[in-house]
């Protein structure tokens, strides 16, 4: 088989170490991909929304399976085009993506399909949104509506600090047609957590649990960032909630978005925020997280080729995955300045080092090639992954990959899995 995989960041390196692992593929091509990738599959010089071009080009090279990475060209409408082409792809179709794409979108969907989520309400205009705000006090937490790579999320704990989230959102315009409208949420306490499944718009089948860690500072503190290191399995989901998160939010909406006339197949990701064992959704998206692709896949012992084939056919049968007993924790690695702006082109050092560490593998995010040297070419950089017995052992084999790299102005979270150990007592 021959398989592209779209995209150019450390899930779609993860994805394609794993997809590499499968004796039903001869060759992987990538794009536009990324110098760690480069090792395992041919880059091709294509954008992610060059939406015509990867299908062309996957129409030229007889590519038996596309794999979407990102969710812009998810968003962009990429799966209908390569199914009216007669090619085969992994992820949903544009109407299904707006589950990511909007939250308005995914909210009502909730709202009318009964599954769990905070209290909210949609606004196009200031002050309509500034009027909710201060009817209902903070904290309390305000979406841009659409894609915003993981920031358009403000946790404003002051009502003037949510107003001034409306007014870069709708007035500045800080996120661009992403915030032509926005959400305005209740704001919910506990752990929150990731959830995967694999779904051919009608049969799920569950991955491990995971989590992330969306702040760019130690201890949930600073501003959101499209995510600083991550963890699987995730204790916080135990074996109850993970059966009733299935039962309870995955296939309602599996079944809500085909009772909509959008099937939804893909993979689809479930932001919960869990309480006194009890759980709400805070927000779908389309694809794979991105830090927790890299821990899961890692962890993932069967094949997953034969996976996304199925539901890209719509003929999932598989009914569990197997997964190695072990832990895995993902370090990001990040630029001075990120999630603001930061600088590109610094060398890095020390990726062969951490990836020669027993249980460590580097993938790469935002790095480049250049004149010999692998440089930074993004807020994101590198997501050094470590696997280990258990949360503890993977944390200190993780860590010891992040300390083997260097680049000036390097910014990491040290508390990565922390959460883990303090359920376990640790």
């Amino acid at each position: 088989m021959k398989i592209l995989v779209v995209g150019g960041g450390g899930r779609e390196h993860a994805l394609v170490w794993k997809i590499a692992q499968s004796p039903l593929v001869e060759k992987i091509y990538c794009a536009p991909g990324n110098p760690g990738i480069a090792a395992l599959a041919e880059n091709v010089p294509l954008a992610v929304d060059d939406i015509a071009g990867l299908c062309a080009f996957a129409r030229d090279n007889a590519i038996d399976l596309t794999v979407v990475g990102p969710e812009l060209p998810l968003t962009l409408g990429i799966a209908d085009t390569f199914k009216q082409a007669g090619l085969a792809i992994f992820g949903p179709s544009k109407a299904a993506a707006r589950i990511e794409g909007s939250k308005g979108f995914s909210k009502d969907l909730m709202r009318k399909y009964g599954i769990k989520t905070a209290d909210y309400a949609s606004f196009d205009q200031r002050d309509a949104a500034v009027a909710y705000i201060r009817a209902h006090g903070a904290p309390i937490v305000i979406k841009a509506d659409g894609l915003a790579a993981g920031k358009g999320v403000i946790l404003a704990q002051s009502e003037e600090e949510a107003i001034a989230a409306v007014d870069d959102i709708l007035v500045n315009k800080k996120f661009g047609a992403a915030g032509s409208s926005l959400v305005i949420e209740e704001f919910l306490r506990g752990e929150e957590a990731s959830f995967f499944a694999f779904t051919d718009g009608k049969n799920v089948l569950p991955l491990a649990s995971s989590q992330d860690h969306k702040q760019i500072f130690d201890g949930d503190k600073g501003p959101n960032t499209g995510g600083m290191g991550a963890y699987s399995p995730a204790p916080v989901v135990n074996d109850a909630l993970y059966q009733r998160i299935v039962a309870e939010v995955v296939q309602p909406t599996i079944d809500g978005m085909a009772a909509e006339g959008c099937p939804y197949c893909g993979i689809l990701f479930v932001g919960l925020m869990i309480e006194n064992d009890d759980f709400k959704v805070l927000e779908f998206n389309a694809r794979f997280g991105d830090p927790e692709a890299q821990p899961l896949l890692m962890r993932m012992k069967s094949d997953v080729v034969p996976v996304l084939l199925d539901c890209a056919r719509g003929e999932l049968t598989t009914t569990a995955l197997e997964w190695h007993d072990s832990a895995a924790v993902c370090v990001v690695l990040a630029s001075a300045g990120y999630p603001g702006s930061y600088s590109k082109g610094d060398v890095i050092n020390g990726i062969d080092a951490a990836n020669a560490i027993d249980g460590v593998h580097v993938f790469h995010a935002g790095t480049a090639a250049r004149d010999g040297a692998i440089v930074t070419a993004g807020g994101r950089v590198l997501g050094v992954t470590g696997i280990g017995a258990d949360v503890a052992a993977a944390i200190e084999t993780a860590y010891a990959g992040t300390r083997a790299i260097s680049w000036p102005g390097m910014q990491l979270r040290s508390d990565i899995g922390r959460k883990a150990l303090n359920r376990e007592g640790k």
